[in-house]
């Protein structure tokens, strides 16, 4: 028989699997990755952190309440002799003189403002009080005289109150006076009138609220030039004049009884027999 050739074995040889290459950014990354604790890995990715809440942002400015506080301070310290219309009242249209002393005395002289418009009466407050002036009318005949009504600072007596005095006077402080409880806003100056005008309303349900809420206009230099309110309208008539060192009263203090608002009842005819 004949043998056969021992068959040559032949050797495979089996390629070892390349190594991949990582960027070098990663090889970088990759030590510290691998230092992380093992819980870290299945983690997954951190959540980024809460914000804490921001504070609250500032209120905005009441700019209409500060201008019109502001143009108040200014008509406290202005002093002038100065005459307004009113109107929208019961009865015609009257002019008011207003006064405003260089010693912070004042006198406001309003034709019809008392016994039911019949009588002119003069409010003043000096340094020896607060006095109300019968001037001559149809209501009044005779001379003027004056009865002193309290101190400087004291509030004219309801019942005697003709209401025009007060944008001129203890109005200024309340609209000074940001406690006040008001809302202020910007309004449209009527036709002619000049200066910046503002809506103010009451903020507080009260009886007896610290002003009439209205319509108030004054000048840069603190003129009051419109106030429409419950009392009427009240409108600058001219240029201001000057001021004087203090306020004249009309007329001599009297021992007497002031004059009221209300008209005066006829006394009853005595019954003939």
């Amino acid at each position: 028989m004949q043998a056969h050739p021992r068959t040559a074995r032949r050797s495979i040889v089996v390629p070892a699997p390349s190594r991949p290459t990582l960027p070098a950014p990663l090889l970088l990354v990759l030590p510290v990755l691998l230092a992380l604790p093992a819980g870290c890995a299945a983690d997954g990715p951190t959540a980024p952190p809460t914000a804490a809440p921001s504070d609250p942002a500032p209120a905005v400015a009441d700019t209409a309440r500060d201008d019109l506080a502001a143009l108040a301070a200014a008509a406290r310290d202005r002093h002038l002799t100065a005459r307004y219309t009113l109107s929208g009242t019961d009865g015609p249209t009257r002019d008011i003189t207003v006064v405003s002393a260089a010693d912070g005395s004042w006198r406001v002289d309003v034709p019809g403002g008392a016994l039911g418009g019949t009588a002119d009466v003069a409010l003043a407050a000096t340094p020896d009080g607060l006095f109300q002036c019968g001037l001559p009318s149809a209501g009044r005949p005779g001379p003027a005289s004056c009865v002193r009504l309290g101190g400087r600072d004291d509030a004219v007596p309801r019942p005697l109150d003709p209401r025009v005095q007060h944008p001129f006077t203890d109005w200024l402080a309340v609209l000074t006076d940001r406690r006040s409880a008001l809302s202020v806003s910007v309004a449209t100056a009527p036709p002619g009138v000049p200066g910046s005008c503002y809506a103010v309303e009451s903020t507080a349900a009260s009886l007896t609220p610290p002003l009439d809420v209205g319509i108030y206009c004054y000048q840069p230099d603190g003129t009051p030039t419109f106030v429409r309110a419950a009392l009427g309208t009240l409108t600058l008539a001219g240029p201001p004049g000057p001021a004087p060192d203090t306020v004249p009263l009309a007329g001599p203090v009297v021992t007497g009884e002031p004059l009221g608002q209300q008209a005066e009842q006829p006394s009853p005819s005595p019954e003939t027999s």
